[in-house]
């Protein structure tokens, strides 16, 4: 039987590199309402924790993160008006 947990981990990994790049680095117009980085990486851990999700305990802890961190976005911006 072949182990596939290092080719999802590396993609996953790979994803999520991605997923950083285009939120940290890609050109933002004022007037488009983009996602905040750290909105990006709620979500980026949110998606790691749903890949993750073979073992519950990792994936609901990234999840858990992922959430803490979009919270923390919202408070941010509401203080921000």
């Amino acid at each position: 039987m072949v182990n596939l947990a290092p080719a999802y981990i590396a993609i996953s990994v790979i994803s999520l590199l991605i997923i950083a790049v285009l939120v940290f680095f890609v050109k933002k117009n004022e007037k488009e309402k983009r996602l905040s980085p750290l909105a990006g990486l709620a979500f980026s851990f949110v998606l790691a924790g749903i890949i993750f999700g073979d073992d519950p305990f990792i994936g609901y802890i990234l999840i858990g993160i992922g959430v803490i961190l979009s919270v923390i976005d919202i408070i941010q911006k509401s203080k921000r008006k």
